[in-house]
């Protein structure tokens, strides 16, 4: 299988200004997807999309290559589909598989890239996999809406008193990785399709950047990362 491997970094983030550059213990955000996904012999080949000169900078001196997208597919509102569609236009190769690699959620390994592809070798009929977390005490039997004042309204009233032990597992995606047959995205215009598979990664390793907290928690596991000790 010919396997397109898309690294979405657009400029103008919010939540954490200039995040996908931002260095993190010693190195650029984005390096830690460019350089785990570079290590895999299962990616054909592997592009940062981007609006954002320095961040085009920052991943060519990575090793990878960039392709510079419309301004209508970097801002706030434009859907991560339409950036696809993008980068599959401005290519001349077909590709069997697209794998998208937020590099917002840095912590994966090139085995769990490969284990990803994988799965569509050895099931034709599986149309996109998506990685996920189990979650553990963070669980929507523990979760509620507000009424008008502030009233407690239960997700799962049937769990709401259920101990730890007792309640069925349910998993998070986390960001990490997206699959799709490149087929099936242009017929249905989807990442996670109907027919999808869940790969499942270690809670352990969990970070996605979204707020400063966020990143002050995703640099001291990747401090552990980096030890071995996750």
């Amino acid at each position: 299988m010919k396997v397109l491997g898309i690294i979405p970094a657009r400029g103008g983030s919010k939540g954490v200004l200039r995040k996908n550059i931002r260095e993190v213990d010693g190195k650029p955000l984005i390096h830690y997807t460019i350089d785990t996904a570079l290590k895999s012999s299962k990616i054909s080949k592997l592009l940062v999309t981007t609006d954002d000169l320095e961040i085009k900078e920052v991943s060519e001196k990575a090793g990878c290559e960039v392709q510079l997208r419309t301004k209508e597919n970097a801002t706030d509102t434009a859907k991560i589909e339409g950036v696809i569609d993008e980068v599959l236009s401005k290519l001349d190769e077909n590709y069997d598989i697209i794998i998208l690699l937020q590099p917002t959620a840095p912590i994966r390994e090139t085995e769990d890239i490969d284990n990803v592809i994988k799965v569509f070798s050895e099931n034709q009929t599986i149309e996109s996999v998506v990685s996920v977390i189990e979650l553990d005490d963070i669980h929507p039997a523990r979760m509620y809406r507000l009424g008008e004042k502030a009233e407690m309204i239960s997700l799962n009233p049937e769990l709401e008193k259920k101990r730890r032990q007792e309640l069925p597992k349910v998993y998070l995606r986390n960001g990490s990785i997206y699959a799709v047959r490149t087929d099936i995205f242009k017929k249905e215009g989807k990442v996670i399709t109907a027919n999808k598979k869940a790969y499942i990664m270690p809670e352990s390793k969990w970070a996605n950047v979204d707020t400063e907290r966020d990143l002050i928690i995703t640099e001291a596991l990747i401090k552990l990362w980096k030890k071995g000790e996750l």
